[in-house]
């Protein structure tokens, strides 16, 4: 497995979360790629809610998440954060970190299908 989230659990609704993915395995800052969270709730299809490129470039969000979420990159740390705010009981899905290698992120990086790596993801539940 290449890219590892860790972060999510339950939590009532209004509250945060900051959910975390390990890039050490895929990503060493030898390329370029385009990085994304995607969620999938209990019988929906898989969304983007948010994508970012490893080396600049415009963060895109979902308009489910826009003004509540936000995208970003440790570079110390080598890892791919999602900020959670003002969570909602509709935020409840399997989060997974995906990849795609890019110069930066299309207008596409808003389509699940466009990613090609993926973590195993991490449950948030809110209730």
């Amino acid at each position: 497995v290449q890219l590892v989230e860790s972060g999510g659990g339950s939590v009532q609704a209004g509250e945060s979360l900051i959910l975390s993915c390990d890039l050490s395995k895929y990503f060493s800052g030898r390329f370029k790629a385009c990085m994304g969270w995607v969620r999938q709730a209990p019988g929906k299809d898989r969304e983007a809610v948010a994508a970012l490129g490893t080396h600049g470039g415009s963060t895109q969000y979902a308009e489910s998440v826009q003004g509540r979420f936000a995208i970003s990159r440790d570079v110390g740390k080598n890892t791919l954060n999602l900020k959670m705010n003002t969570l909602k009981p509709e935020d409840t899905a399997m989060y997974y970190c995906a990849a795609r290698i890019a110069a930066s992120c299309p207008g596409d990086a808003l389509h699940a299908s466009y990613y090609t790596v993926w973590g195993q993801g991490t449950q948030v539940t809110v209730s």
